[in-house]
């Protein structure tokens, strides 16, 4: 699509760097995370300051192009033809408070710097699992941590927000000042404006205790009822992951886990050590590896897996309002179907907690949901689309009869809408809250279905 003469005189404006269509560095800088998501936006944006972020929404008022905020790639849902990307690099301001337990945050911060800011502190961020995720797209997106089931999602720990509405107001929102705007940030992010700066709640977390177990792929479907069994019991300062992978013999992979396939249960205790409670887990399988002890945010990020580069792939995700035997089974053995062979692993969270009492009113939520379940299916070069179309239909057709009510934005594939995240009734709230904040559309309307 070629730009309007505003746009191409935009250059000479703008402290930061507009990259066209033209331009060399188009073809990276408008990739996002995952690439496997296509996204030709009509102009990529890097705007160094708050008046950059004004003549941005100037422009984009006067050619009617949407400013779609990506601050580091995440979450890439659709094309984005005739949309100016904007990436928030510059925005890198980090300020932690431990007297008052917060954070402040720049929009283009990553999660990596927060964790490694307050190792030591005895405080915790509510953060991602992946270190390079940004603050920002995260928590505006709901936001799903290792300290969920302790602190919620990470929208309902957004105390405040430093905002750009589209008529140029740079102003601190919060509750008390805009309870409907702080609403549609906590889920719906950047439909209410442009965030620059975020007030995060931090975990106070004075002794984190971690495990992990690792058993053998033919245990999969007693190690998860173990893990679901346990959940009935379970305190909120217990989180807990359950993943079984099952890895090609592919030469994109490390060698420790080319190949193999493998069943992972991690556990993490805000509140000292809870090794008691995963005993029936271990009793469910044969367990080859058993690691246990004191540990940190910072080494739980890094110990992760995952990439830490953009990476193509693909997959399913699902709040289930239960995780019954039958449905166990049912997702094991479409797993071990011959045909089933993309997808490489999934994975059960444990919900409940304090995500079922939400703190603060947002339009994320997972209440009424007991697990977050997601299935990998990574993309190789040459590899037919086909077989993993089928097999994300058929992960789909496993889990309708147990879906919870809605899940949440940051968990949606490519081209899902927020209709998946909430009622009718919340989606057109959303609507009337872009309505009055942004009556010309000057911002993406993102997932926000037509």
């Amino acid at each position: 699509m070629a730009l309007s003469s505003a746009w191409e005189s935009a250059r000479v404006s703008l402290r930061g760097q507009l990259i066209l269509p033209d331009d060399d560095a188009y073809a990276s800088a408008r990739l996002p995370w995952n690439l496997a998501v296509e996204q030709r936006p009509a102009a990529v944006a890097i705007p160094d300051d708050v008046d950059d972020l004004r003549r941005l929404v100037a422009l984009a008022r006067d050619t009617g192009s949407p400013l779609a905020v990506q601050p580091s790639g995440h979450g890439a849902s659709g094309d984005l033809a005739g949309a100016v990307i904007v990436r928030m690099s510059a925005f890198d301001s980090l300020a932690v408070d431990l007297d008052a337990g917060i954070v402040r945050v720049g929009s283009g911060v990553r999660w990596g710097a927060v964790v490694a800011a307050l190792e030591g502190t005895g405080w915790a961020a509510p953060a991602g699992t992946s270190p390079v995720v940004s603050v920002a797209g995260y928590t505006l997106g709901g936001g799903h941590s290792w300290f969920s089931r302790t602190a919620g999602l990470g929208s309902d720990n957004l105390r405040a927000a430093w905002i750009l509405r589209t008529d140029g107001t740079h102003e601190r929102v919060d509750d008390e000042s805009d309870a409907e705007t702080m609403w549609a940030l906590r889920g719906a992010g950047g439909i209410a404006g442009i965030v620059t700066d975020l007030e995060i709640d931090l975990v106070r977390t004075p002794a984190i205790w971690g495990a992990g177990l690792t058993f053998d792929a033919s245990d999969a479907a007693a190690v998860l009822r173990a893990v679901r069994d346990l959940s009935a019991a379970a305190p909120p300062s217990l989180n807990v992951f359950v993943d079984s992978m099952r890895m090609p013999d592919a030469p994109q992979l490390p060698e420790a886990i080319r190949g193999r396939s493998f069943v992972t249960v991690q556990a993490l205790s805000a509140d000292g050590a809870a090794d008691d409670l995963l005993d029936g887990v271990r009793r469910a399988g044969k367990v080859r590896q058993d690691i246990t002890g004191p540990t940190s945010p910072a080494t739980l990020a890094a110990s992760s897996g995952e990439p830490t580069d953009p990476t193509p792939g693909r997959g399913a995700s699902a709040a289930l309002r239960s995780l019954d035997d039958a449905l166990i089974d049912e997702l094991i053995r479409f797993r071990d179907l011959p045909e089933s062979w993309p997808v490489v692993g999934i994975g059960a969270r444990m919900l409940g907690g304090a995500l079922d009492a939400p703190r603060r009113d947002g339009f994320a939520s997972l209440q009424g949901a007991a697990w977050l379940l997601h299935a990998l299916i990574p993309v190789f070069p040459g590899a037919p689309r086909g077989p993993g179309d089928a097999s994300i239909a058929g992960i789909e057709q496993v889990l309708a009869p147990a879906l919870a009510p809605q899940t949440v934005p940051t968990f949606l594939g490519p081209g899902q809408t927020l209709d998946l995240c909430g009622p009718h009734a919340a989606v057109d709230r959303l609507r009337a809250v872009r309505t009055r904040l942004d009556p010309g559309g000057v911002l993406h309307e993102g997932r926000l279905p037509r």
